[in-house]
């Protein structure tokens, strides 16, 4: 049995409802157009849920889950396909850390790549040859990869192995955390990377491109999709399937290294990946709800199964939540995957300076410079308000703030 619902519903003339699990954050009116778009569209099943970190994305809104039948918008999943949370909880305390966690920051920020290209060299890649540990995770995957470049040749010049296990840039990070027993967990955020990139990028062109074929008119081009029983369908869910697997390898990759880091660090023998949790929040994938089989694509969501354990992390200096999902089928069985930004990087920029940014982040070992105020808390949603939109859709099993957290 589903939780109850706490929702609020807006009709859509000519489409299908929109239920929000909104009550105490703020929608802004440009996200409200987007989802009344998407609502419109003829191959929604019942409705659209909406999560409390709602906010307008490219195509359709970041925070929707979106059921579809026999159809599937590419634009919807997004270009970090499969991009998700990662947390394990160690057997470490916080007494266990050192005084110094600048040290320990260092130690994981050399361990993992990260950060955009510079002066000809990506900081972000591992370089020709990869250690053993995203090695062995690429063997797993490159049989995948050869089906899907002799399909579509134009994927195969990415970085895609030497991607693999690094952090990206954005509002991915790394972050060492305390819950409410002083116990350390890790946790990490990111995705499918550049190949990711490069594959929803490719299949949005061709679904646009479908559209224009077939004359169909549309409420946004990005919403173009792709109908089931067709080539370019099946290539898709093919394609997106490979790119969630490299995605969950990539955060498992990155973890066994960051544990590898830490105990260069740490001279007391710990544990790790006891509660380990792998989930996705930018995918698409299929299941079963109101008796019907379909395609919920999840963008800026995590699936929340009743018993099913998921994250929901906040800004670099925010709380965040390992979670255990409700069951709540009005959301097809959904919660939000974070804050949820409250307004663009740009104005960010605008309006923070680096003071605000550094008392925001007091107490937090991390980056304090200019080139992350759009990353600073108060660029997001007030997390607390977040997680009581939707207690009806989980329920906390431990909260953890950060002490270190490394950014790209």
């Amino acid at each position: 049995m589903s939780a109850a619902s706490n929702h609020e519903t807006l009709n859509v003339p000519g489409g299908r409802d929109i239920k929000l699990w909104t009550r105490g954050v703020p929608v802004e009116a440009e996200a409200r157009a987007q989802l009344i778009k998407t609502a419109s569209l003829p191959f929604i099943h019942r409705h659209i849920a909406v999560m409390p970190d709602v906010h307008v994305g490219k195509g359709s809104t970041i925070g929707s889950v979106i059921p579809t039948l026999r159809a599937v918008i590419p634009a919807a999943v997004g270009v970090d396909i499969g991009c998700g949370m990662m947390a394990a909880k160690t057997s470490l305390s916080a007494a266990d850390l050192p005084d110094n966690l600048g040290s320990m920051r260092s130690a994981i920020e050399r361990a993992i790549p990260h950060g955009r290209a510079a002066k000809g060299r990506d900081h972000g890649a591992w370089g020709e040859r990869p250690p053993p540990l995203a090695q062995a995770g690429w063997s797993e995957l490159k049989s995948g990869f050869d089906i899907l470049i002799r399909k579509h040749p134009r994927l195969a010049k990415t970085n895609n192995h030497v991607h693999l296990g690094t952090l990206g840039t954005g509002n991915h990070f790394i972050e060492v955390c305390l819950d409410e027993r002083q116990a350390v967990w890790f946790m990490l955020h990111s995705g499918s990377r550049g190949v990711g990139n490069a594959i929803g990028t490719h299949f949005i062109e061709l679904a646009k491109k479908d559209m224009r074929q077939w004359l169909v008119n549309l409420p946004d081009e990005d919403l173009a999709y792709f109908k089931e029983g067709t080539q370019h369908f099946d290539d898709y869910i093919e394609a997106v399937g490979w790119a969630q697997k490299y995605a969950r390898i990539n955060r498992e990759v990155m973890m066994k290294t960051l544990v590898q880091a830490v105990r260069a660090v740490i001279a007391k023998p710990f544990e790790a990946h006891v509660e380990a949790v792998n989930c996705h929040h930018n995918y698409v994938s299929r299941e079963r709800h109101f008796g019907e089989d379909v395609l919920v694509t999840r963008k800026g969501a995590v699936r929340a199964r009743r018993d099913e354990l998921g994250i929901i992390p906040g800004s670099m200096g925010a709380r965040s939540f390992i979670v255990r999902g409700l069951g709540n089928e009005d959301s097809f069985h959904s919660c939000s995957h974070g804050a949820g930004r409250a307004m663009s990087r740009t104005q960010a920029r605008k309006r923070f300076s680096l003071q605000d940014h550094r008392a925001a982040t007091a107490g937090v070992e991390c980056r304090k410079d200019a080139e992350v105020i759009d990353e600073t808390p108060a660029a997001y949603k007030d997390i607390d308000a977040v997680m009581l939109a939707q207690k009806d859709l989980v329920e906390i099993v431990h909260t953890l703030k950060q002490v270190v957290c490394v950014k790209g």
